[in-house]
C-alpha cells in the first residue's frame, strides 16, 4: 500500500477522493479544430460573446476547452472587437 505512515489506501486526489472512484471526465475538444475553421474573425460578436463573461473578462482555454492556438487568435479577435467598440469593456451592471 505505501503512502505515509498511518495512512491507509492508495493515491487520492486534490479533492480528497480516490482516483478510482473519480468519475471518468469527458475531454473536452476545441471546437475551432473540429471546425477546421481557419481564422477567428473579430467582427463576429455572436460567436466572441461565447468566450466572454457577464463582466467582460475572456473565458480561459481550461474552462472553454480551446486548444492554445485558437485561444490565441480568440483573444485577439476579442481585444480587436472591444478597441472597435463591437464588444463592451465593461457589462453595463458593473458601471
Amino acid at each position: 500500500m505505501g503512502g505515509r505512515p498511518g495512512q491507509r489506501g492508495g493515491f487520492r486526489g486534490r479533492d480528497g477522493h480516490d482516483r478510482k472512484d473519480m468519475a471518468q471526465r469527458k475531454k473536452r475538444v476545441c471546437r475551432f479544430t473540429e471546425a477546421g475553421t481557419v481564422w477567428i474573425d473579430y467582427k463576429d460578436e455572436k460567436l466572441l460573446r461565447k468566450f466572454v463573461t457577464e463582466q467582460g473578462k475572456i473565458i480561459p482555454k481550461r474552462i472553454t476547452g480551446t486548444s492554445a492556438r485558437y485561444q490565441r487568435m480568440l483573444v485577439t479577435a476579442v481585444k480587436r472587437a472591444r478597441h472597435l467598440a463591437l464588444l463592451p469593456y465593461v457589462s453595463d451592471a458593473i458601471k
